[in-house]
């Protein structure tokens, strides 16, 4: 039977199920084929922190949302045009988010009066009028994958297992998306497992048929692909891409890459990937505890490599004392904060923004240090290149404030062209750099402020190294209150003046007359700049400005802040960089937060930012 294919020009898709029915990888590979095809996308992962939550529980349900589209775009999408509801819990923990109009695709199997009490459904939804204003498709998802695989020798518990790849199937029909990509995934996943990668096969391509044979799918659609720069693509993370960007700034400052690592989560995929590239001179080292971590990375950086440590807020704390030690011994150090809801364990699966004053003042005593922070998942590549040239140029530690968001979000990426990357080789002091023919480990450069980073055991060029204060210049332990005050100022002064070797701020104000600004940072980009579309697009005129450098701040913000009438700062904490803003600069930026574990909404945010226009004008 011949079905209408209809063209839309971008689709938001959640599927959401248990945490174990393998909402992810289904997710995951839609993405992948999505990606291949050429559509622009965005993605939002959303599971709870157990590893497996309770079944059938609304705490237990995990989400993938994706947004794909022709033409650019910047957030997953406020809310879905398709939910695909594994369970009740998955319907009820959704339904909210769905719109008027949108299509529920319903798994009828697990709609039993048990699971409805479970969750506090008195009738079920998909035979009363609750669900009116949804196209409903009502599909017993789990005995259809059932039937399909019945001799393949599986138990009806294994059997049921597949059904999320008969769900893929199905979504991969009804939007035309390419499927061997999903095909060669299963057989490299199962190749031990030939039964296994046999059902799974089975089940991705009932999925596809069954939606080509039913009547209850008359229509499926097509998405064209996006009209992107001329370049190579794939679709990345931020994780990956963060990983990717220490390899690549290993390789451009000649330094072997040394991580120093605890597990935890959102960070511990940049652990994962970099375990994987031993060929690339990377060593990882996954230590006992955080404090272990930051102390083998700290001392492979005075042993001359590329010290990284990855974690998320809880480790952070841990880590505060070896940073304020790697402060002061002025050596190189990556740390990646992959930043989480908080405070304490919070929720380590929820997104958030709130390290900010913790990565600037977290630390005893005067101890300033550079803190940065990606905009996009594809941009974590380039902020890792950022952070690297940072550390090894002015000697110094950096912070990189990723978020939960970004880290396992993911978008398209132009792969670089590595010709055009910075060069940012190191030179290490060989040679005696005082009048008398005696090493000065704390002799300054006079243009950067740093200090000569001498490998251990090269002759001649013996120093101390620790934590109690060094004397100028020659890095002897002083105590001298004139002393300190010059080292505790010299070591600021380094950090400042980094200002003059970054961009300018750069705002995006297409008329040039706004008199509102949105600024934001991190992983708020996308959401800040769908949201400046909208009301454009309604007719309002409103700039938008972003940063990516937090200390210190670009050297033309202060200027940028006094050219508008108002200062809109939306950020997912209680407005930390605000206080920081209305601080240094004395401007009453209005800041607008939100600690909900989840990125902004564009259309919340167009609403905001029409209502601080309307007050300006």
């Amino acid at each position: 039977m011949t079905k209408e294919v209809k063209q839309l020009d971008r689709v938001i898709i959640r599927i959401a199920g248990d945490s174990g029915d393998g909402m992810q990888l289904t997710g995951d590979r839609f993405t992948q084929e999505t990606a291949s095809f050429g559509n622009d996308l965005s993605t939002l992962p959303n599971f709870p922190a157990e590893i497996r939550a309770p079944a059938g529980t609304l705490p237990g349900v995990s989400s993938f949302q994706l947004h794909f589209a022709d033409h650019d775009i910047m957030t997953p999408g406020d809310a879905p045009d398709v939910l695909v509801a594994m369970n009740p819990a998955a319907l009820k923990a959704n339904v909210d988010d769905v719109p008027k109009g949108a299509t529920i695709i319903a798994n009828t199997d697990e709609f039993t009066k048990r699971s409805l009490t479970k969750v506090g459904y008195e009738s079920d939804p998909l035979e009363d009028s609750s669900l009116s204003d949804f196209k409903v498709s009502q599909v017993p998802l789990t005995s259809l994958t059932v039937k399909a695989l019945e001799g393949y020798g599986l138990s009806k518990k294994d059997a049921q297992r597949a059904k999320n790849m008969f769900a893929l199937g199905l979504l991969s029909w009804m939007y035309n998306r390419p499927t061997e990509g999903t095909r060669e995934f299963l057989k490299s996943k199962f190749a031990a497992k030939p039964d296994i990668l046999d059902a799974n096969l089975a089940a991705f391509n009932a999925g596809w048929n069954f939606g080509e044979t039913t009547e209850d799918f008359a229509v499926s659609y097509e998405v064209k692909p996006a009209k992107l720069a001329a370049g190579q693509y794939r679709n990345i993370t931020g994780n990956l891409a963060l990983s990717y960007g220490l390899i690549a700034g290993s390789k451009l400052s000649g330094l072997s890459i040394f991580l120093g690592s605890y597990p935890i989560t959102p960070a511990s995929d940049i652990l994962h990937e970099l375990s994987k590239h031993k060929r690339f001179g990377v060593r990882t080292f996954q230590a006992e505890d955080e404090i272990a971590g930051v102390g083998a990375a700290l001392g492979a950086a005075f042993g001359g490599s590329l010290g990284v440590t990855t974690t998320s807020g809880p480790g952070m704390v841990l880590k505060a004392e070896t940073l304020g030690l790697a402060v002061t011994t002025e050596l190189p150090l990556l740390v990646i904060d992959v930043q989480r809801a908080g405070p304490s364990t919070g929720m380590p699966t929820k997104t958030e923004q709130a390290d900010l004053l913790m990565a600037l003042f977290g630390r005893n005593g005067e101890s300033p240090l550079p803190v940065l922070a990606p905009q996009s998942p594809s941009d974590c590549f380039d902020i890792a290149i950022e952070a690297t040239r940072i550390a090894t140029k002015y000697r110094t530690p950096v912070v990189v404030l990723s978020d939960g968001y970004l880290a396992n979000g993911s978008e398209p990426w132009k792969i670089p062209d590595v010709s055009g990357l910075p060069d940012l080789s190191v030179a290490f002091t060989s040679e005696p750099n005082g009048e008398n023919g005696e090493f000065r480990p704390y002799q300054r450069d006079p243009e950067t402020l740093a200090r000569p980073w001498a490998l251990p055991g090269t002759a001649g060029l013996e120093h101390r190294i620790g934590g109690i204060e060094k004397s100028d210049g020659t890095g002897n332990i002083s105590y001298s209150p004139a002393n300190h005050d010059l080292m505790v100022r010299s070591r600021q002064g380094k950090i400042d003046g980094i200002a003059r070797d970054i961009e300018d701020l750069q705002v995006d104000d297409p008329t040039g007359d706004a008199e509102v600004l949105v600024l934001g940072w991190g992983g708020t980009y996308g959401s800040i700049g769908a949201a400046v579309r909208r009301v454009r697009r309604a007719g309002s005129k409103v700039a938008q400005a972003h940063l990516r450098h937090l200390n210190p701040f670009p050297e033309n913000l202060g200027e940028v802040l006094n050219r508008y009438e108002r200062v809109l700062v939306p950020e997912i904490n209680l407005g930390q960089l605000a206080l920081l803003l209305r601080g240094k600069f004395l401007v009453d930026v209005i800041s607008y937060t939100k600690v909900r574990g989840l990125p902004f909404k564009a259309e919340e945010l167009a609403g905001v930012v029409q209502e601080v226009i309307d007050r300006a004008e």
